[in-house]
Protein backbone atom coordinates (compact mmCIF):
# COMPACT_ATOMS: atom_id res chain seq x y z
CA UNK A 1 0.00 0.00 0.00
CA UNK A 2 1.23 3.57 -0.53
CA UNK A 3 -0.27 7.56 0.08
CA UNK A 4 -0.69 9.94 -2.51
CA UNK A 5 -1.25 13.58 -1.98
CA UNK A 6 -3.04 15.59 -4.41
CA UNK A 7 -4.84 19.29 -4.17
CA UNK A 8 -6.91 20.84 -7.01
CA UNK A 9 -8.65 17.79 -8.12
CA UNK A 10 -10.21 17.99 -11.63
CA UNK A 11 -9.57 14.64 -13.06
CA UNK A 12 -12.89 12.83 -13.15
CA UNK A 13 -11.90 9.77 -13.72
CA UNK A 14 -9.84 9.87 -10.19
CA UNK A 15 -13.18 12.00 -8.20
CA UNK A 16 -15.59 9.22 -9.32
CA UNK A 17 -13.10 6.65 -8.02
CA UNK A 18 -12.96 8.52 -5.29
CA UNK A 19 -16.16 9.35 -4.14
CA UNK A 20 -17.37 5.17 -4.93
CA UNK A 21 -14.61 5.33 -2.06
CA UNK A 22 -16.56 7.66 -0.31
CA UNK A 23 -19.95 6.56 -0.69
CA UNK A 24 -18.78 2.98 0.25
CA UNK A 25 -17.18 4.48 3.15
CA UNK A 26 -20.67 6.18 4.70
CA UNK A 27 -22.94 3.73 3.54
CA UNK A 28 -23.21 2.50 7.43
CA UNK A 29 -23.63 5.32 8.63
CA UNK A 30 -26.70 5.83 7.00
CA UNK A 31 -29.02 4.71 9.47
CA UNK A 32 -27.14 5.62 12.58
CA UNK A 33 -27.17 8.79 13.01
CA UNK A 34 -29.62 11.70 12.62
CA UNK A 35 -27.29 13.87 10.55
CA UNK A 36 -26.50 13.69 7.06
CA UNK A 37 -23.14 12.75 7.44
CA UNK A 38 -21.98 12.91 3.70
CA UNK A 39 -21.33 15.14 1.98
CA UNK A 40 -23.59 15.21 -1.60
CA UNK A 41 -21.76 15.22 -4.75
CA UNK A 42 -21.61 18.47 -6.39
CA UNK A 43 -19.87 19.77 -2.58
CA UNK A 44 -17.03 16.69 -3.00
CA UNK A 45 -16.36 17.42 -5.85
CA UNK A 46 -16.01 21.66 -4.80
CA UNK A 47 -13.78 19.80 -2.65
CA UNK A 48 -11.70 18.32 -4.67
CA UNK A 49 -11.30 20.94 -6.79
CA UNK A 50 -10.65 23.83 -4.12
CA UNK A 51 -7.02 23.95 -4.41
CA UNK A 52 -6.48 25.22 -0.80
CA UNK A 53 -7.33 21.56 0.39
CA UNK A 54 -5.26 18.88 0.94
CA UNK A 55 -5.79 15.21 -0.15
CA UNK A 56 -4.60 11.85 0.60
CA UNK A 57 -5.30 8.85 -0.66
CA UNK A 58 -4.03 5.41 0.55
CA UNK A 59 -4.04 3.10 -2.52
CA UNK A 60 -3.77 -0.76 -2.33
CA UNK A 61 -2.30 -1.51 -5.50
CA UNK A 62 -4.49 0.36 -7.62
CA UNK A 63 -7.36 0.93 -5.82
CA UNK A 64 -8.20 3.82 -3.81
CA UNK A 65 -9.00 2.37 0.22
CA UNK A 66 -8.46 5.32 2.57
CA UNK A 67 -8.71 8.83 1.73
CA UNK A 68 -8.42 12.23 3.91
CA UNK A 69 -9.24 15.76 2.84
CA UNK A 70 -8.07 18.70 5.13
CA UNK A 71 -9.28 22.68 4.16
CA UNK A 72 -6.02 24.81 4.80
CA UNK A 73 -9.20 27.76 5.08
CA UNK A 74 -12.22 27.18 7.09
CA UNK A 75 -13.65 30.45 5.07
CA UNK A 76 -13.99 27.85 2.07
CA UNK A 77 -15.90 25.65 3.97
CA UNK A 78 -19.71 26.26 5.07
CA UNK A 79 -18.84 23.85 8.83
CA UNK A 80 -17.31 25.88 10.98
CA UNK A 81 -17.33 29.80 12.86
CA UNK A 82 -14.69 31.66 11.76
CA UNK A 83 -15.71 33.93 14.65
CA UNK A 84 -15.42 31.66 17.58
CA UNK A 85 -11.86 30.41 15.99
CA UNK A 86 -10.71 34.04 15.72
CA UNK A 87 -11.78 35.15 18.91
CA UNK A 88 -10.29 32.12 21.02
CA UNK A 89 -7.23 30.84 18.86
CA UNK A 90 -6.08 34.14 17.71
CA UNK A 91 -2.48 33.29 16.99
CA UNK A 92 -3.50 30.28 14.60
CA UNK A 93 -5.72 32.69 13.09
CA UNK A 94 -3.46 35.04 12.60
CA UNK A 95 -0.95 32.47 10.94
CA UNK A 96 -3.90 31.14 8.69
CA UNK A 97 -3.37 27.82 10.80
CA UNK A 98 -6.51 26.62 11.19
CA UNK A 99 -7.50 23.30 9.00
CA UNK A 100 -10.46 21.26 9.67
CA UNK A 101 -10.67 17.21 8.68
CA UNK A 102 -13.20 17.31 6.35
CA UNK A 103 -13.25 14.33 5.84
CA UNK A 104 -11.49 10.64 7.17
CA UNK A 105 -12.71 7.62 5.04
CA UNK A 106 -11.76 4.17 4.97
CA UNK A 107 -13.00 1.01 3.00
CA UNK A 108 -14.67 -1.17 5.27
CA UNK A 109 -12.81 -4.12 4.21
CA UNK A 110 -9.39 -2.09 5.11
CA UNK A 111 -10.62 -0.56 8.23
CA UNK A 112 -9.02 -3.49 10.20
CA UNK A 113 -5.87 -3.10 8.45
CA UNK A 114 -4.52 -0.23 9.78
CA UNK A 115 -5.39 2.08 6.36
CA UNK A 116 -6.59 4.89 9.37
CA UNK A 117 -3.09 5.38 10.94
CA UNK A 118 -1.54 4.83 7.48
CA UNK A 119 -3.55 7.94 6.10
CA UNK A 120 -3.49 10.17 10.04
CA UNK A 121 0.65 9.64 10.17
CA UNK A 122 0.88 11.62 6.36
CA UNK A 123 -2.13 13.75 7.28
CA UNK A 124 -0.28 14.83 11.26
CA UNK A 125 3.07 14.91 10.22
CA UNK A 126 2.28 17.70 7.36
CA UNK A 127 -0.29 19.89 9.66
CA UNK A 128 2.26 19.38 12.54
CA UNK A 129 4.96 21.40 9.80
CA UNK A 130 2.53 23.90 9.55
CA UNK A 131 1.99 24.30 13.73
CA UNK A 132 -2.01 23.88 12.85
CA UNK A 133 -4.62 23.95 15.03
CA UNK A 134 -6.09 20.53 12.96
CA UNK A 135 -10.37 20.58 14.18
CA UNK A 136 -12.49 18.09 13.55
CA UNK A 137 -15.76 16.48 14.72
CA UNK A 138 -17.28 13.03 14.68
CA UNK A 139 -20.70 11.61 14.88
CA UNK A 140 -22.17 9.71 18.18
CA UNK A 141 -21.46 6.38 16.78
CA UNK A 142 -17.73 7.45 16.72
CA UNK A 143 -17.52 10.11 19.92
CA UNK A 144 -20.32 8.83 22.50
CA UNK A 145 -18.71 11.73 24.77
CA UNK A 146 -15.55 14.10 24.88
CA UNK A 147 -13.02 11.09 25.75
CA UNK A 148 -12.17 8.13 24.42
CA UNK A 149 -13.73 7.35 20.50
CA UNK A 150 -12.09 8.93 17.51
CA UNK A 151 -10.96 11.78 19.80
CA UNK A 152 -8.76 9.06 21.56
CA UNK A 153 -7.61 7.87 18.69
CA UNK A 154 -6.39 11.33 17.54
CA UNK A 155 -4.50 11.88 20.55
CA UNK A 156 -2.63 8.46 19.93
CA UNK A 157 -1.44 9.60 16.46
CA UNK A 158 -0.40 12.78 17.32
CA UNK A 159 1.72 11.21 20.17
CA UNK A 160 2.98 8.20 18.06
CA UNK A 161 3.72 10.49 14.85
CA UNK A 162 4.45 13.80 15.62
CA UNK A 163 4.68 14.25 19.53
CA UNK A 164 2.06 14.94 22.36
CA UNK A 165 -0.34 17.74 21.59
CA UNK A 166 -3.46 18.47 23.64
CA UNK A 167 -7.02 17.82 22.01
CA UNK A 168 -9.55 20.32 23.30
CA UNK A 169 -13.27 19.28 23.06
CA UNK A 170 -15.08 22.69 21.27
CA UNK A 171 -18.64 22.16 22.09
CA UNK A 172 -21.34 18.92 21.71
CA UNK A 173 -24.35 19.67 19.31
CA UNK A 174 -27.47 17.25 20.06
CA UNK A 175 -30.36 16.30 18.18
CA UNK A 176 -34.30 16.54 19.70
CA UNK A 177 -37.29 15.93 17.74
CA UNK A 178 -40.61 17.19 19.11
CA UNK A 179 -43.15 14.90 17.94
CA UNK A 180 -46.59 16.58 17.32
CA UNK A 181 -48.02 13.43 16.02
CA UNK A 182 -48.34 11.79 19.86
CA UNK A 183 -49.48 14.79 21.23
CA UNK A 184 -51.73 14.02 24.47
CA UNK A 185 -49.95 10.17 24.68
CA UNK A 186 -47.48 11.15 27.32
CA UNK A 187 -47.39 13.03 30.90
CA UNK A 188 -46.99 16.87 29.65
CA UNK A 189 -45.55 17.30 32.61
CA UNK A 190 -42.01 15.22 32.53
CA UNK A 191 -41.34 15.78 28.61
CA UNK A 192 -39.89 11.93 27.55
CA UNK A 193 -36.16 12.19 27.19
CA UNK A 194 -35.48 15.31 28.12
CA UNK A 195 -33.46 15.58 32.09
CA UNK A 196 -35.01 17.18 34.42
CA UNK A 197 -31.94 19.45 34.63
CA UNK A 198 -32.94 21.04 31.52
CA UNK A 199 -36.34 22.28 32.03
CA UNK A 200 -36.73 26.41 32.49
Amino acid sequence: MFVTSHSHVTDPALANRLWTLYETAYLHMADQSPSHEMLFREEFDDSLREPTNRIWVLWDDDAPVAMGLIATDIAHTRYLSRNFFDGRFPDHARRGAIHYIMLLVVHPVYAARGAIIRIAREVLQREAADGALLVFDAPEVHQAGPGGGFAEMMDRAAKAFVGEAPVHHLGTSYYFAVDLAAIGEVDASEPAGIPARQHR
